[in-house]
């Protein structure tokens, strides 16, 4: 006589969950050791630039990919070395579509490390972002520089995304808000975005507020810039970008001096009503506009009060 078989038994929930989790291990140790060899391979000039543009685009799949990175010997030396090689193309200008991008493939994973928690301050404190700031100093508008310039800008941005003085601290320093100021002048939509979000992380910060607006020189110059760009706007309208110019001048407009020079130079666009369709979906952005506008009211209220008081004491 035949036996009957056997009747199917599922697994309990407990064993589903224990055999589910044996299975995830092993796909991140092969993920892990894979990423491992493509640490390896960067210190091999031929495996390189393939080394340079798997790692680039796994870079999200591969968790502690910065420390990897950052405690590999000789891994950081091999970035840098990709950096400096490309500085004799930097002027004149003859930097190739294909060399702009391996090096912003390097770049890419050196943000990967400006945005870990464990290895941002060791990237700080290596000065590693003074290897980027020939790239922001570039004029070209043709698209290996412009790739170049927003690349870089986007390691600046890992950085100061945390809100961290010691990092606009840094910044500050080692001068960058000119560079941001000429890619806000120059560059591309998007890398003036990005430039003009930088800007407005560094204002953020009172530590950055006080250094702007501690000569007329600084706080011109910013103003002076963050004016061009409200003007092109007006013909070329990007609210993503005028999200974050009205979000400077509302910061600005939050320290005593700043706001009261604001009064003479804050672009009447934004007074009169220019850009209400490109906010109607955006109240934040009402909000912080509304309050620049109460800001600045308020300070020609006070300086009128004042020209009042001067002029009844006979002064």
């Amino acid at each position: 006589m035949s036996k009957l078989p056997l009747p199917f038994a599922y697994p309990s929930p407990s064993a589903a969950v224990a055999a589910g989790a044996g299975a995830v291990q092993p796909v991140r140790d092969r993920k892990m050791a894979s990423a491992e060899q493509l640490v390896l391979d960067l210190l091999d000039p031929q495996l390189r630039e393939n080394a340079l543009l798997d790692l680039s685009k796994k870079r999200e799949i591969f968790q502690d990919l910065a420390p990897l990175l950052w405690n590999s010997y000789g891994t950081i030396a091999a970035l840098l070395q990709e950096i400096v090689s490309i500085y004799p193309y930097l002027s004149p200008p003859t930097l190739s579509p294909g060399a702009s991008n391996r090096v912003c493939n390097a770049l890419a994973l050196l943000q990967c490390v400006a945005s870990h928690p464990d290895t941002r301050i060791h990237f700080l404190n290596a000065h590693i972002p003074l290897y980027l700031y020939p790239f922001l100093n570039t004029t070209s508008k043709t698209r290996p520089f412009e790739y170049l310039r927003l690349t870089s800008l986007g390691v600046i941005g890992a950085l100061v995304k945390v809100d961290d003085t010691e990092v606009i601290g840094f910044l500050l320093q080692t001068e960058i808000i000119p560079l941001c100021l000429r890619t806000m002048e120059m560059g591309s939509e998007l890398s003036k975005t990005v430039a003009t979000f930088i800007v407005q992380k560094i204002l953020l910060d009172d530590v950055g507020l006080r250094y702007i607006c501690a000569t007329a020189d600084r706080f011109y110059a910013v103003g002076q810039v963050l004016g061009s760009m409200v003007t092109s706007l007006a013909e070329q309208p990007s609210t993503r970008l005028l999200k974050h110019i009205i979000r400077c001048y509302q910061r600005l407009s939050e320290h005593p001096r700043a706001c009261d020079s604001l009064k003479n130079c804050l672009p009447d666009m934004l007074k009169d009503g220019t850009f209400n369709n490109c906010l109607r979906d955006d109240p934040g952005t009402r909000d912080w506009l509304q309050q620049l506008l109460d800001n600045v009211s308020g300070a020609k209220r006070v300086a009128n009060l004042h020209a009042r008081l001067d002029h009844m004491m006979g002064n």
